[in-house]
């Protein structure tokens, strides 16, 4: 198996990646991007927070970098943000919630090393969507559960997002 060349973070942050890439202990990670579905799903939670901004004062990113660490950088499919909006081009303060739509080449492991990152780093949701199977999970620090009832949730604040709302879009 070939390794991959190691990079400096100057490096990695000087370079432009496209599509942008996650950046673990030195290795640039290709991410998997999606189909159809993953693309259209990840723009109705964008559209979703973003139509609830005022009233719910929260701030959704698509495809933003997040440093996690001193020598990691990911890239959420979309972060939410409760409260203030980030002022910095790279966030570097934990997202309220970080959303990862999986891709058909997903493995879970990789996956796994994602959310690890997101809730070491402070997130206290970390929402994985497979638009495959309309599941969905929430992690937090206490573990994981299947989002049942039809709702991803949150508290302080409390938010609900509907998941057949999201998911009948997928039809369309």
């Amino acid at each position: 198996m070939k390794s991959a060349a190691l990079i400096s973070v100057a490096e990695y942050l000087r370079t432009a990646y496209s599509p942008d890439r996650d950046y673990v202990d030195g290795e640039v990670q290709e991410r998997n991007l999606g189909e159809r579905d993953h693309s259209k799903l990840q723009g109705e939670f964008l559209y979703y927070f973003r139509s609830r901004k005022k009233e719910w004062k929260v701030f959704a990113y698509l495809e933003q970098r997040v440093q996690v660490s001193p020598t990691r950088f990911r890239i959420p499919d979309v972060c939410v943000y409760a409260g203030e909006d980030p002022k910095d081009q790279i966030f570097r303060t934990p997202p309220f919630i970080c959303i990862e739509v999986l891709s058909p080449q997903d493995r879970m492991g990789r996956v796994q090393q994602r959310i690890d990152d997101y809730l070491a780093f402070g997130v206290p949701y970390v929402w994985v969507i497979d638009p495959a199977t309309r599941r969905a999970w929430i992690h937090t620090k206490d573990g994981a559960q299947e989002a049942k009832g039809g709702a991803l949730r949150t508290e302080n604040p409390a938010l609900t997002v509907p998941l057949p709302e999201l998911f009948a879009e997928l039809d369309e």
